[in-house]
């Protein structure tokens, strides 16, 4: 069944749109499947679960945070994770670049913003941004084990399909901005990370080029 949602989605994204596979509430069983059947991306929301899991699979697995992150944790996942696509705050981005330098590994990262109505999502307001991109890009002297790649959002919980679809928007039309502006002399600066088990065909006609599928493929979560 896994093979069979991952090879449903593949067929339906356009070749320039990542897919990764969402294995919070997972098992390593059901891991394997997503694995076997050609996904090297996977994203977890926890680093304690992350932990649990990513010693018991193989190593050329692309691990993606996509859950909120404290400034505690970091440190366990710095050996080892790919992209951290959280990042909402200078302390946090701070504390990253700081382990990132004592495992001498270089950490691909994106700014999440806040677009949905829900308060109780995370992420920076838009306003925000370009601030903190101005600021992150004066201290890189500092952190030259960091890569900023671009953005990530989650629109509101919904099933009108206009308000997420405006969402996804806004989060494309600040990342032209932003791409053709202060990072225009970045070509590094290429993803836009929107798009998940409900919404994700709606967010690549917006312009995502990363979608973030769980439940959609794994099937539902064991709690």
């Amino acid at each position: 069944m896994i093979q069979e949602r991952i090879n449903e989605v593949k067929a339906l994204l356009p070749k320039d749109v990542t897919l990764i596979v969402v294995t919070k509430n997972h098992g390593i069983e059901e891991i394997w499947e997503a694995y076997n059947a050609g996904i090297r991306d996977f994203g977890e929301n926890r680093v304690q679960e992350l932990m649990s899991k990513v010693n018991e699979l193989p190593q050329d697995i692309r691990w993606h945070l996509i859950g909120s992150l404290q400034r505690n944790k970091v440190k366990y996942i710095t050996p080892f994770i790919h992209s951290i696509q959280s990042v909402d705050s200078l302390a946090l981005y701070e504390e990253i670049a700081r382990r990132a330098r004592l495992a001498h590994r270089q950490i691909d990262f994106l700014l999440e913003l806040h677009i949905a109505q829900e308060t109780s999502k995370a992420g920076l307001p838009l306003i925000e941004v370009e601030p903190l991109i101005k600021t992150i890009m004066e201290r890189e002297k500092d952190a030259p084990y960091m890569r900023l790649r671009g953005l990530m959002t989650m629109a509101t919980n919904t099933n009108n399909e206009e308000e997420v679809r405006g969402e996804f928007r806004k989060a494309k039309e600040l990342f032209d901005y932003l791409r053709m502006g202060i990072m225009a002399h970045r070509p590094e600066f290429d993803t836009l990370s929107m798009g998940m088990s409900d919404d994700w065909n709606w967010a690549v006609e917006e312009g995502s080029n990363m979608v973030r599928i769980g439940s959609y493929i794994m099937g539902a979560r064991s709690y």
